[in-house]
């Protein structure tokens, strides 16, 4: 069986550098970088709370997280050099984890995207729930908000 983010695709919140996404367990971040970069061109530092990533001596970015991290299972590699991808652990692993923007501040989610986002981690939450159902093509309407409804009873 496919894994659920394979299956679903991702919802991306573009950026001028890239693009970052997310699941409930982790935040994926994808910096385009200058064909032929070289891994030790590239400097990535994170800790609970904090990201930055520098690529030849210039800060691509750097702030605080919107969410706290584990970093120790944070890390980040050089595909085909062109492309710095940097997994971060979340902290708080749920559906009502959903991060608004990458960095305080900085690196927003526009409203249609985070809604898109929220939608997404319901499903896979469901998903989780249910294991022998398949949400990843599903449609979701109504409040969702914070992870959709809570069906504990």
């Amino acid at each position: 069986m496919a894994h659920f983010d394979e299956k679903s695709g991702i919802v991306p919140c573009q950026t001028p550098w890239g693009q970052w996404y997310q699941t409930m367990e982790e935040v994926f971040v994808e910096v385009n970088v200058q064909e032929g970069t070289k891994g030790k061109m590239v400097t990535v530092n994170f800790d609970p709370k904090h990201l930055s990533c520098t690529v030849k001596g210039k800060n691509v970015f750097k702030g605080e997280l919107y969410e706290a991290v584990i970093s120790d299972e944070c890390t980040w590699t050089l595909e085909d050099n062109k492309l710095v991808q940097i997994v971060l652990t979340k902290s708080k692993q749920s559906a009502e984890n959903c991060w608004r923007s990458l960095l305080k501040d900085q690196y927003v989610a526009d409203p249609f995207t985070y809604d898109k986002m929220e939608k997404k981690l319901t499903l896979q939450r469901f998903q989780h729930e249910n294991p022998g159902f398949d949400f990843s093509g599903a449609e979701i309407t109504g409040n969702y908000s914070g992870g959709g409804p809570n069906f504990d009873p």
